[in-house]
């Protein structure tokens, strides 16, 4: 990209990216001429699955807004959906500037287009990396409008305003519609400069509100609308087996007696691709007249498969070796200040412990499907995806397609939690429809969802703290043993560490203990590890802020007063790493006050009863919790009450949609302290629900209270940031309610009975 880039109006909305956030704006249709130099047509699968046409002739600024000249705009949504409301709120920040009754603004979502920009949605960045281009988005489109209704009445543009889809004169009380004014706005010049001119935030009437999700009709009444919904004319059904062990080879199976089973259309082979444990695995596929005949027949295949090496691994054996490591010297250095070890030997108290999590996985309610059909050298796809591009990417790179030939529909997600940024069930599909003459559905069972995720990854944590007489950390160490998957770079075998599993030498206490040594080796593993919800934080939080609770307790220190001593009075504290962001003291100083107010720290409770509180600053977010439980004398858990207060910046987008988000990671927080997943002989041992536990609405907290503080930064995702508290607040709180310190997850490998 040319970093000469014309930074004017005219620029922005021409050019192909922006430098900072990457976004490729939909291209104007003409330079000076007129923006109804072509029809723009949508084509996206309707209810049943077919092809719908929706021809929208009319004003079409640029990719993301059309009007009708009946007044309705359509808005598309390039992220996708995945519960996390991304398909309302987006759209919602044009809309504000574009000064339309929502009541007439119509959603469709984006396929998989360059125009479009990125399209990927993880790590909280959809809303941090559109917010302001949409709203500029939305002011040019308005600003044209505004200009054709000056034009027409022959008055200048300050005497006319936009508001609730209509263009008023102020003097006269004349109204224009905005499908009134499609025809002459289509005509003029993309304005610049000063021309464009953003709402004051002060004047927003729709940005904040409570907002239900556009989609929510549809749901609740069970209308076709997610990935596994998709129906074609002619289709055909398939499954797909891979080896119980990761990584396993099909050595031979029985097609012939699948093919002749009632229903079966085909039985195959597929070799696999370049052996990359995220891509396409080797199995065998099953094509049928429906889905449940698919699965019929499968329960019928017998394959002979050659497990490999990692049919030896255990999670009982890592154990092993994790706590031999743990005692020595880390194969990386990740951090070290002053000299921890002689600290540690100075210090007036010594803390050490050993916290312990086991792989967990996604569990989205919607299993893996994809849809593909493989046509006269074209292939169309319907998935349910993060991450469209990298299905595009993969799909062809593993099968030879070319990319221009992939057309990726995006489909919404009944669920993601990073587990969808991965594309190997698109690729599966793919596959399976080079072989099928007829678009063919790929359905995953909950058994192949829970046996062939890529996982959170599992670790092991070392620590020592040091205190001095006053209470205070002088010396913090820890180790890290995880997991690592053997990869090939310039010939030289090295393991890298799980997505989520490597440690960031800034993360706190790093920067805020003069004596800090962090270390991190790598156990090899062939298990496939991906993101989960707040990658690397969602257990380091816990990690940390529980053993900062052990410090503030043997210090004899009220909890939040050790955590506000500890992050200090410096507001900002510089990043060693120039690509970390800054880590704003004030703004978590500001959260954990707010929490620790509206839930009334440190009132007395009864034994059996308790309050924890933590804190953690995650994809650009600011957050602290209070968590209160109960714990029955025979060790039985209730979380009563989390209290979370956060900081994502200026301006919650959709009030509905952030309450959503916390109260989501709250109860996804809570449920995985349940979850864990053993591996033995290279396979993972639990099947289904009734052996990995999801958190039922009985036990979910009757309260979950959101707070949330303005301040005048820019605006941040929050699917992700409200997550890593949960955990370390519920193990502090359980600590306060019964004496009894959680270092290991899940939940059940510690006895909480008290008396």
């Amino acid at each position: 990209m040319n970093a000469t880039l014309d930074q004017g109006r005219r620029g922005f909305l021409r050019h192909s990216a922006l430098l900072g956030g990457g976004l490729v704006l939909g291209a104007y249709l003409r330079d000076a001429d007129s923006a109804n130099a072509a029809t723009a047509r949508i084509a996206r699968p309707d209810a049943a699955g077919g092809q719908n046409t929706t021809a929208l002739p009319d004003f079409k600024p640029n990719a993301f807004i059309r009007i009708a000249p009946s007044g309705v705009v359509t808005l598309v949504s390039k992220q996708p959906e995945i519960g996390q409301g991304i398909k309302t709120s987006l759209p919602m920040v044009i809309a504000e500037e574009l000064e339309v009754d929502w009541k007439d603004v119509v959603i469709v979502q984006g396929d998989l287009d360059p125009v479009y920009g990125s399209q990927s949605a993880g790590g909280s960045t959809s809303t941090p990396n559109n917010y302001d281009n949409f709203h500029k988005l939305g002011a040019t489109a308005r600003t044209l409008l505004v200009q054709a209704a000056a034009q027409t009445w022959r008055v200048p543009v300050a005497e006319c305003e936009a508001a609730r889809s209509a263009v008023h004169h102020r003097s006269s009380k004349r109204r224009l519609g905005y499908g009134e004014l499609v025809a002459l706005a289509a005509t003029l010049p993309v304005p610049e400069g000063d021309a464009v001119v953003l709402k004051d935030p002060a004047r927003y009437t729709l940005l904040g509100q409570r907002i239900g999700g556009v989609d929510n009709a549809a749901i609740v009444s069970g209308k076709p609308l997610f990935g596994i919904d998709i129906k074609l004319p002619g289709m055909l059904y398939a499954v797909y087996e891979k080896s119980p062990a990761f990584g396993g080879k099909v050595v031979r199976a029985n097609l012939d007696a699948v093919k002749a089973l009632p229903g079966v259309r085909d039985a195959f082979v597929v070799e696999g691709g370049d052996g990359d444990l995220r891509g396409l695995l080797p199995g065998v596929a099953i094509v049928a007249d429906s889905t449940w005949a698919a699965f019929s027949a499968r329960r019928q295949l017998k394959v002979v498969w050659d497990e490999g090496a990692v049919a030896n691994e255990s999670w009982a054996g890592h154990a092993v070796k994790a706590a031999e490591l743990g005692g020595k010297p880390g194969a990386v250095t990740l951090r070290r200040d002053g000299d921890a070890a002689a600290a540690l030997q100075g210090a007036a108290k010594r803390v050490e412990a050993a916290y312990s999590y086991p792989f967990i996985s996604h569990a989205s309610f919607e299993p893996q499907n994809c849809t593909a059909w493989f046509k006269d050298g074209q292939l169309a796809l319907w998935a349910p995806t993060q991450n469209p591009g990298a299905g595009q990417n993969l799909v062809a790179a593993t099968l030879g397609i070319p990319k221009e030939a992939i057309t990726l529909h995006i489909t919404r997600s009944g669920g993601g939690f990073g587990r969808r940024l991965s594309a190997d069930y698109i690729v599966e599909a793919a596959a399976i429809a080079r072989r099928v003459p007829a678009p063919v559905k790929l359905t995953w069972s909950r058994e192949d969802d829970l046996r062939h995720d890529h996982y959170r990854a599992g670790g092991f944590h070392f620590l020592r703290g040091g205190l001095d007489a006053q209470g205070r950390v002088v010396a913090w160490h820890n180790h890290f043993v995880t997991f690592g998957n053997p990869v090939e770079r310039e010939g030289k075998k090295m393991l890298q560490p799980g997505a989520g599993a490597s440690l960031n030498g800034d993360e706190f206490p790093g920067r805020w203990v003069a004596n800090c040594l962090l270390e991190q080796t790598p156990l090899e593993s062939g298990i496939p590890m991906g993101p989960w919800r707040a990658p690397g934080s969602n257990v380091f939080a816990w990690v940390f802020h529980s053993f900062i609770d052990e410090l503030a307790h043997a210090a004899g220190q009220d909890p939040l007063a050790f955590r506000l001593a500890l992050l200090g009075d410096k507001d900002v504290v510089p990043a060693s790493d120039p690509r970390a962001l800054p880590y704003h003291v004030g703004r978590m100083k500001g959260v954990l006050k707010l929490a620790a107010e509206k839930a009334g720290w440190g009132r007395k409770l009864p034994r059996g009863k308790g309050q924890g509180i933590a804190f953690h600053f995650s994809h650009r977010g600011y957050v602290a919790q209070v968590a209160e439980v109960s714990v029955s004398k025979e060790g039985v858990l209730k979380v009563d009450r989390v209290v979370v207060a956060a900081d994502v910046g200026a301006q919650i987008v959709n009030l509905s949609g952030a309450e959503n988000q916390v109260q989501g990671s709250v109860i996804d927080g809570i449920s995985a302290l349940y979850q864990e997943l053993d591996i033995d002989h290279g396979r993972v041992v639990q099947s289904n629900f009734h052996e990995y536990p999801i958190l039922r609405m009985t036990e979910a907290p009757p309260r979950i209270e959101s707070h949330f503080l303005k301040t005048p930064f820019p605006v941040t995702g929050l699917g992700e940031p409200a997550f890593p508290p949960v955990a370390p607040a519920v193990c502090n709180a359980i600590f306060a309610a019964t004496g009894h310190r959680v270092r290991q997850l899940p939940l059940s490998r510690t006895d909480l009975r008290w008396s």
